[in-house]
């Protein structure tokens, strides 16, 4: 049975990937993040805390359980915040990659590295995995400079690029889009949503299948995995609001401009999934599946909650 270890694992795909692992039994897993362990379950797998950013620690991890696989979930994805904070941005989203590749190269470990829409301008979405990428923003740009120095790595390694990650976990600690709009709306209040930036949004427990079929099946390559529909972004706040029976009369479309944001947005991204499905097996949610899927989860959540109470 193949050892995989994840980078953060206290990360919304980090937990949903460990939870993977633990209801089919196909891997070994050494779980790891900076801090305490923040998934609910200690059972069936180890844990270490591990600083991405400490190279000796990171080596020392590694070669303490010494993995089949590194799946590297952590970076800093707040397009906002990578704008504001570019040393820090390129130190997690790049010195880290370039810490585990070389103790990948020099231990012949499979590295599945996760990457984004954002490495593209918008101009021609949806994309394959061939296109060139033209980032408009500095976490873009991170990202890019991540994916060329995995490309030329001389160990076995993946690129899994996704797209608008949703998603619930047990301590409710990690917001996303559908999670926000859903909160903001049932409290009564309005909210202000692009309505020029298309997106294919991501189940969680999508991309975490999609990252251990990479492993299961030995791949190597560039591998698109996100959701299968296609929506604006305002037609998915919509479509929560929908789902939900919430107020869409609080819901204020406006172009990406006017919200004054940091970092520049792609306007339509998407890709093409033939190569995952047909290359990995991989079977996406639609977007109404996804949410039931959270449905069950958030009761199942609550009713624990009342359990313990």
């Amino acid at each position: 049975m193949k050892t995989i270890l994840v980078t953060g694992s206290n990360g919304l795909l980090g937990q949903k990937i460990t939870e993977r692992i633990l209801s089919n039994n196909l891997f070994h897993l050494v779980a790891t993040s900076r801090g305490a362990n923040r998934f609910l379950s200690q059972q069936g797998y180890i844990y270490e805390s591990m600083d991405i950013l400490d190279p000796l620690n990171v080596q020392a991890v590694v070669e303490k359980y010494k993995p089949d696989a590194i799946i590297h979930t952590a970076a800093m994805t707040n397009v906002d915040t990578c704008e504001d904070n570019k040393e820090m941005a390129y130190a997690l989203n790049v010195g880290a990659v370039k810490t585990l590749l070389s103790i990948c190269e020099a231990q012949q470990i499979q590295f599945i590295h996760l990457s984004t829409d954002f490495i593209f301008d918008g101009a021609a979405g949806p994309y394959d995995e061939l296109a060139n990428p033209n980032p408009l923003s500095y976490y873009g740009e991170t990202k890019v400079e991540a994916e060329e120095l995995v490309k030329k790595a001389l160990c076995p390694w993946v690129i899994i690029r996704t797209i608008l990650v949703y998603g619930v976990l047990a301590d409710m600690s990690r917001s996303n889009i559908v999670l926000w709009a859903k909160a903001a709306l049932e409290k009564g209040e309005a909210i202000n949503v692009v309505n020029d930036q298309w997106r294919m949004p991501t189940l969680a427990e999508d991309l975490a299948t999609g990252c251990l079929l990479a492993v299961e099946k030995g791949a190597q390559g560039i591998y698109n995995v996100c959701g299968k529909d296609m929506m604006s972004i305002v037609e998915l706040v919509k479509r929560v609001a929908a789902y939900w029976s919430l107020d869409t009369s609080l819901i204020r479309e406006v172009n990406g401009d006017s919200l004054n944001q940091n970092a520049r947005r792609p306007a339509k991204t998407g890709f093409i999934l033939d190569k995952a499905i047909n290359e990995l097996g991989y079977e996406p949610h639609s977007f109404e599946e996804g949410i039931n899927l959270l449905v069950q989860q958030i009761n199942n959540i609550q009713k624990h909650k009342m359990r313990v109470s």
